[in-house]
């Protein structure tokens, strides 16, 4: 599961058939993105018409954590500018809008490209890939958070199913992000946070998130962790009805 969701948020949208999970991301990339950059540019600048605005907006999305003055910002550009970008994208069909001015990308793939590919083409057009090695090296943990996030929200949804979600996504509160934040039908808040770590969850984690919701005034009725690497034995004998815990291999729901 671990190398299908990593795959996921590289090549989620595009049509390139089954690829090998035993052959490493990198050398995948190398194979079907790097290699063939000028064609898949091509196809992008269809889409933006190698407008220099949208490219910088978009790469500002790829690279923050989605939040419109954040993208702003990295592109260096005013609110009004920005947010007229923004319209022309959606309409586009490349990005969509959530509350509270939370911009995702429709395609993971197109999230990748203007991360790692568009902000240092030159490099990569000229077949020189040393830079993007290096980036793509040094970010991509950090770049996968959203992608797993956006995972758990719907492996949530198949798991409450004796009291579905009304609503679910992420929430920011003053500066504290809950990356689950859903209320269910019969009016429980359910409030989370999800961790793409090489170790395991200690219960820290979950009075941290407890102290994050009375920072933000939240009443949770329910906590969620979910974690790659799973959670100490500690935290596992608090699972309950107030608190689940949800690994890896909880993930094959969706595949299922």
């Amino acid at each position: 599961m671990e190398e299908a969701i990593e795959k996921f948020a590289i090549f989620g949208g595009v049509g390139w058939g089954p690829l090998n999970t035993k052959v490493s991301t990198l050398e995948l990339i190398e194979e079907f993105v790097l290699s063939d950059f000028k064609f898949i540019r091509s196809d992008v600048t269809e889409v933006t018409e190698g407008l220099p605005l949208y490219h910088t907006i978009l790469s500002g999305i790829a690279q923050g954590d989605g939040q419109t003055h954040t993208a702003f910002k990295r592109a260096k550009v005013s609110a009004e500018v920005g947010q007229k970008a923004v319209d022309e994208l959606v309409e586009r069909g490349m990005i969509k809008v959530k509350k509270p001015k939370k911009l995702y990308f429709n395609s993971p793939f197109l999230r990748f490209w203007f991360a790692f590919v568009s902000p240092i083409f030159k490099g990569i057009r000229d077949g020189e890939y040393s830079e993007f090695r290096e980036l793509f090296t040094n970010r991509y943990r950090e770049f996968l958070h959203l992608p797993f996030v956006q995972l758990s929200h719907e492996l949530l949804k198949k798991s409450f199913t004796e009291d579905r979600f009304v609503e679910i996504g992420e929430h920011v509160h003053e500066g504290i992000t809950f990356d689950i934040y859903a209320k269910t039908k019969s009016g429980k808040r359910v409030v989370g946070i999800c961790k793409y770590t090489n170790s395991k969850l200690k219960k820290s984690e979950l009075t941290r998130l407890e102290e994050m919701c009375q920072e933000a005034k939240i009443q949770a009725d329910i906590f969620v962790l979910v974690a790659k690497e799973g959670f100490s034995q500690e935290l596992k004998s608090l699972k309950g009805d107030s608190l689940k815990l949800f690994t890896l291999k909880n993930f094959k729901q969706l595949v299922e």
